[in-house]
């Protein structure tokens, strides 16, 4: 039995009908390396495996009455597998868009908090032959860095899973797979269902864990005023280098209420581009995917004749996860916010800006402090959370300020080598992550082997064409790779 941290219950208690706090993944998977022809049974057997060893996979969580403190993890005593790992079948001709359509639909309904809070859906009938798993988990469960951590759990080194798994690692869930990546060891026994606590129980531990919060509250207080006046400092320097700050984005047409309606896209770039483009700039390569993500949109809302003549807003997800912290399965997460220069027309001067404004939104963040927001939020109680967000949300309070940011755009790292699954080779990793309240897009990045995957979630009604601002990915990253020849040649030039 453990508790949630304040950050993760925070996730929990900011849900809404229309906000889900999931993360997902499309993983596409080619079978045609597998020892046996693909079986659902066969897959759906690996899988558990492979999971259930992992305590995120098989507790749920139990709220405290009247939410006076944050909830509780226990062991299901119910875990039920033909719930969490379903399947599914594509309509012809089960193309990118059908499986953008199925992932849509499964990322727009929540996940059920009577059980653990994942599940995986194995979808067949790809145009292709390969198979794809849309993988949700909640968000109270795991931040960027510790989902990709859960993911690569299923994974191996090699097609027939005799070598090292993807965690590089005697972990227990190699320990569950045989040599066939279905059958085989058997796997460890998982611990002893927990009983759960009685109401009582969990209101005497909240009052005294509310207690000891409260003697530290001062303390928090004063570090809190401290760090707000470093930060307004900072920002009224003109010689100093800046990020972008909440509340003064401008409107684009995602930054509304949403709804519970999603649209999914993906696009892909080479990360050997990539990496030209960052060599040709001398920035770093979350500088060129932010500048692959502002070129996108500048051309999407210029077509649209919507393009806001100020920059807009990027919230950028930032793991302050401590070497000690590597393993754990919750949130180590804080923000830092970056203008996007979509207000610059030329492409070389749009990523210097972009690489300029990196550096002044880490300045800031370094600034802050990267555990003040879970600090607040081990203080703030549930209920305050959930009634705030339920009242954010049914009165539309989004459509009457300006936008907090304009859009969520979160880069994480993946394995730059080959994985398997079940003998099958991954051949795609599509992350997914969620739109929040008056900001209804979310561009997520993960890069595998050779590539850069991009993601896109949107609230269905406020973007409905969210393919089309994918596929300006491509041509971003052209007018990248072209801008970075010329940068070079320059260079060159005047060496």
């Amino acid at each position: 039995m453990e508790r949630l941290s304040g950050l993760d219950s925070a996730f929990l208690s900011l849900e809404t009908p229309q906000m889900h706090l999931h993360v997902a993944i499309v993983a596409v998977v080619d079978p045609a390396t597998m020892a046996e022809p693909y079986s659902f049974d066969r897959l759906k057997g690996f899988i558990s495996q492979r999971l259930l060893p992992v305590a995120a996979f098989r507790r749920r969580i139990v709220e405290v009455p009247f939410r006076l403190n944050h909830p509780i993890w226990v062991e299901d005593p119910n875990l039920d597998l033909d719930y969490h790992i379903r399947r599914h079948a594509l309509p012809a001709p089960g193309g990118p868009l059908d499986l953008s359509e199925l992932a849509a639909s499964l990322a727009g309904v929540p996940l059920d908090r009577s059980r653990p809070l994942w599940e995986i859906h194995v979808v067949e009938g790809l145009h292709d032959g390969n198979v794809a798993l849309v993988g949700k988990i909640h968000h109270a469960a795991v931040d960027g860095v510790s989902g990709a951590e859960l993911f690569v759990h299923l994974m191996d080194l090699t097609p027939d899973g005799d070598g090292a798994s993807a965690t590089r690692s005697g972990t227990a869930a190699r320990a569950a797979s045989g040599a066939d990546g279905a059958a085989g060891a058997a796997s460890p026994a998982p611990p002893a269902p927990e009983r759960i606590p009685s109401d009582v129980e969990l209101v005497g531990h909240a009052l005294l864990s509310q207690a000891r919060r409260t003697i530290s509250l001062p303390a928090l207080l004063g570090r809190t005023v401290g760090t707000a006046g470093r930060l307004v400092r900072r920002h009224r320097d003109p010689g100093t280098v800046v990020g972008a700050l909440p509340l003064r984005a401008p409107r684009a047409p995602w930054n509304a209420s949403i709804t519970p309606h999603r649209r999914v896209a993906f696009a892909r770039v080479s990360l050997d581009d990539v990496r030209r483009v960052r060599a040709g700039f001398d920035v770093k390569v979350n500088d060129v995917v932010l500048a692959l993500v502002s070129g996108s949109i500048r051309a999407y809302l210029s077509e649209r004749g919507q393009l806001p003549d100020s920059p807009l807003v990027g919230m950028c997800p930032v793991s302050v996860r401590t070497e000690d912290e590597k393993g754990r399965q919750d949130n180590r997460v804080s923000a830092m916010f970056v203008h996007l220069r979509t207000d610059i027309d030329d492409v070389d001067e749009r990523l210097r800006a972009i690489a300029v404004t990196t550096r002044g939104a880490k300045a800031d963040h370094h600034a802050v402090g990267a555990r003040l927001l879970q600090n607040w939020a081990e203080h703030a109680a549930p209920s305050t959370f959930a009634l705030a967000s339920r009242l954010y949300s049914a009165l539309g309070v989004a459509d009457r300020h300006p936008p907090i940011h304009n859009l969520v755009v979160s880069n994480v790292p993946g394995p730059d080598f080959p994985l398997y699954l079940a003998g099958g080779r991954l051949v795609a990793t599509y992350p997914l992550g969620p739109v929040m309240e008056g900001a209804g897009l979310n561009v997520t990045v993960l890069s595998y082997l050779g590539n850069m995957d991009f993601g896109f979630m949107a609230c269905a009604e406020l973007v409905p064409d969210v393919w089309e601002l994918a596929d300006h990915i491509e041509t971003s990253m052209a007018e990248l790779l072209a801008a970075a020849k010329g940068a070079t040649r320059a260079t060159q030039a005047r060496g």
